[in-house]
């Protein structure tokens, strides 16, 4: 597990913050980089719960739902039936990557088709429900959300679609 933790990517991202910084020590002095700390450390604070409740969320659906049921009804052979499915998922997620990304994860590990996961994101990015009502709706009136929203939905269809094509995806298909 440690390994997994601490792989390539971790030391890249270690890298890079030692890197910036000290270059916001350097260049601008003790102040700002105390408080660049203290922000950052004020934001791994507010995240790590919501990661933690997030994740819960995730683990218990993996265990409520066998993985065979992603897999029929989302997996690589759904066509564009388990696609429209995934888009209607992510379109209903509530939250942000903390709460979207465990579930893609899990969806992931349940057998969900590579198209089908594209497809369950990008609805989740373009058109998530929470988003129109709270954001789009009160701050650009309910024409042009339902404009913006209605022009967004082909888009998860297309991408997954898209991502079926990928050579990596269909080597994935083929069990290559």
């Amino acid at each position: 597990m440690l390994r997994e933790a601490f792989d390539r990517s971790f030391f890249i991202f270690l890298f890079l913050a030692v890197a910036t910084g000290a270059a916001c020590y350097l260049e601008l002095g003790t102040g700002a980089f105390g408080a660049a700390l203290a922000d950052d450390l004020a934001l791994v604070g507010f995240l790590v719960p919501k990661l933690g409740a997030a994740l819960l969320v995730a683990a218990f659906v993996q265990v409520l739902l066998p993985p065979s049921a992603f897999a029929r009804i989302m997996g690589d052979e759904s066509g564009i039936k388990g696609m429209a499915v995934a888009t209607a998922a992510g379109t209903v997620t509530p939250g942000g990557p903390m709460t979207s990304f465990p579930l893609v994860t899990v969806l992931r590990d349940g057998g969900t088709g590579v198209g089908p996961l594209v497809a369950y994101i990008t609805a989740w990015t373009t058109m998530g429900l929470q988003r129109v009502f709270m954001w789009e709706v009160p701050l650009m009136g309910a024409e042009f959300a339902a404009i913006r929203f209605l022009s967004s939905m082909p888009l998860a269809l297309i991408a997954g679609s898209i991502a079926k094509l990928m050579p990596k995806a269909r080597t994935a298909e083929a069990g290559e």
